[in-house]
């Protein structure tokens, strides 16, 4: 007979030093934020959840009450889940997944302690059962309903639920066999997946939103309608993405230019989308259905600048073995964008005045005109009335194409895009990289609004590409996934001690060590020995698990350990060969 596995008993939670999470929570009075690695969080009264609760009960009535607060518990527990992978130090699945117990606990919602944990990732195996101990549900359902006919903690249930099915990959459901409210000493709940359940399908309905959704529909679709009703006279194209008033007054003249032939000027700093401005215009105006042309005058020699945008005629030049038609041609009755325009060299400059007054080109090399019917939009990153000034630009050319100038801002400018953009870009990159990201943490958002970005949105997208390439599938992009070299000077942050008190102790310790080191106390030698001893020893002597810990691979761990080894035996040989050459000395004199 098969012998049955006997389930892991956990007699005791792992320290906090173990899991490093109590470390992560840090409290900054300047700011008024509280952190949790880089999750925002709030501390509210119990009294206020439980108010709330109470109002959701008599609104919405007990079960629609349970779903939503369930969900609420769901989400959080996923949230958690993602933060438990923040001690890459911990390896053992059972020791990993006790990071959720104890982020539970040190939130406030009750005290876990886990009886019984089985977990195979494998075979996808859950078993979970567990004690809460005062829990603030229980004890306010108690007070404001009574005692219930069935277990009340509904927010623990969906947060033990996400957790745990986060961290295992499938869908698992917990359920609540002991209440406080209901006389038991303490809550008790037991996980397992969904399907091993009888009433799977009551978890299911539980999490499903139809239910408020239908009560809610028809104000749904009356703002709905409000909304595309307000923003239908400024609807903005799938690839242009703005809502801060700067951005939105130069789409304005860019949307009443485009029913017009008049010639654009685009002004702008590198990276801003002057070329996306430019292409909006000809898809929403008359030349649609014909060619859009772009050229960067700033990316061709001198020498090729008139047959790029002229053409050229057979025999012209040397390497001119056929006739071509230029730019102006190939976008002859569509649309002609001359990006970085305040680079054409002055010869080219007058050719292309003439074209534009004369409506004709004549090739390189040739003697016959071409008619060309084309719209002119000219973008520069550089103030062209400044080039007019300094004599490196014509300004009869200057007149002719500044019909209307559109200045677009800078991203520094648009802070309410960056987000937005950020999240397109996200949504963009995570298709293309086939991961599933949950957005940007907190700290991350914040490190991005107060960024300056010199290269504007070219730079927003290299950055958010890095960090999505970066993040873990199903986890949040963080600050050192967009910045690797991001400097933290955040204002003084408080952290939880060892009695649960807070603290500027973990700042002012580093900050010590850091005076020690430059003071000369020690050597950065010995500041380096120190670590690399102290993370192997943390690690009980596992090198990869140390090296972790430094952000070091095992072999840099392994040689640093091994250089420091051979430095402190020559030393000893040297103190050793110093001391018997004093002794022969002496011996000597006497």
């Amino acid at each position: 007979m098969k012998k049955k596995k006997k389930l892991h008993n956990i007699d005791e939670q792992p320290s906090d030093s173990t899991i490093g999470l109590r470390s992560r929570l840090r409290f900054c009075s300047e700011t008024g934020q509280i952190w949790l690695h880089e999750h925002r969080m709030l501390l509210m009264h119990a009294e206020t959840y439980a108010q709330l609760r109470r109002e959701l009960i008599d609104t919405l009535g007990m079960d629609r009450a349970k779903g939503l607060i369930m969900r609420m518990g769901y989400a959080s527990g996923m949230s958690d889940c993602e933060l438990s992978h923040i001690s890459p130090e911990v390896t053992d699945i059972h020791e990993a997944f006790m990071a959720g117990p104890l982020l539970c606990t040190l939130e406030g919602g009750m005290k876990i302690t886990v009886t019984k944990l089985d977990l195979d990732r494998k075979s996808g195996k859950t078993y979970v059962e567990a004690i809460a101990q005062n829990s603030w549900e229980s004890q306010a359902h108690l007070r404001h309903y009574g005692e219930p006919s069935e277990g009340v903690c509904w927010n623990l249930l969906g947060y033990a639920s996400g957790y745990t099915s986060a961290f295992m990959g499938r869908s698992i459901m917990f359920k609540e066999t002991k209440c406080f409210a209901q006389g038991a000493e303490h809550c008790y709940v037991v996980g397992k997946p969904v399907e091993e359940w009888e009433d799977a399908s009551e978890f299911k309905l539980l999490m499903s939103n139809e239910s408020i959704a239908d009560q809610l529909r028809g104000l749904q679709t009356q703002v709905v309608q409000l909304r595309a009703a307000i923003n239908e006279k400024q609807k903005l194209p799938a690839d242009i993405v703005g809502n801060s008033p700067a951005f939105l007054a130069a789409y304005e003249l860019l949307t009443q230019a485009a029913g017009s032939q008049i010639t654009v000027l685009l002004q702008g700093e590198t990276g801003v989308g002057k070329e996306v401005f430019a292409r909006s215009l000809h898809d929403r105006g008359s030349r649609n259905k014909e060619s859009f042309i772009a050229i960067n005058c700033a990316a061709i020699p001198h020498d090729l600048v008139e047959s790029e945008l002229f053409g050229v005629e057979k025999g012209a030049f040397t390497g001119a073995h056929a006739s071509r038609p230029g730019r102006f041609e190939r976008a002859n009755g569509g649309t002609l964008f001359l990006d970085e325009v305040g680079d054409l060299p002055l010869s080219a400059q007058a050719k292309l005045l003439r074209v534009l007054q004369e409506g004709e080109v004549e090739r390189v090399g040739g003697t016959k005109t071409h008619k060309v019917n084309v719209r002119l939009v000219a973008a520069s990153n550089i103030n062209l009335r400044q080039l007019v000034e300094e004599g490196k630009f014509r300004s009869d050319l200057y007149f002719r194409i500044n019909a209307l100038q559109i200045n677009i801002p800078p991203l520094r400018e648009r802070t309410l895009d960056i987000l937005l953009l950020a999240k397109c870009f996200l949504k963009k990159y995570s298709a293309i990289c086939g991961k599933k990201l949950r957005g940007f943490s907190d700290k991350s958002k914040l490190a991005l609004l107060a960024y300056q970005w010199p290269g504007n949105i070219r730079e927003l997208q290299n950055v958010v590409e890095r960090g999505v390439m970066l993040a873990q599938n199903g986890t949040h992009i963080e600050i050192n996934h967009l910045f690797p070299s991001y400097n933290n000077d955040s204002p003084l942050e408080f952290g939880l001690n060892e009695n649960g008190q807070l603290s500027t102790s973990q700042r002012e310790s580093g900050k010590d060590f850091c005076e020690a080191i430059l003071s000369g106390r020690i050597t950065l030698e010995q500041a380096n020995t120190l670590l690399a001893e102290t993370a192997v020893k943390k690690a009980n002597g596992n090198l990869s698990a140390a090296a972790r810990m430094l952000g070091l691979t095992r072999p840099q761990l392994a040689y640093r350990l091994e250089q420091q080894h051979e430095s402190a035996i020559a030393k000893s040989v040297k103190v050793k060969t110093k001391s018997r050459s004093k002794s022969a000395d002496t011996t000597s004199q006497q």
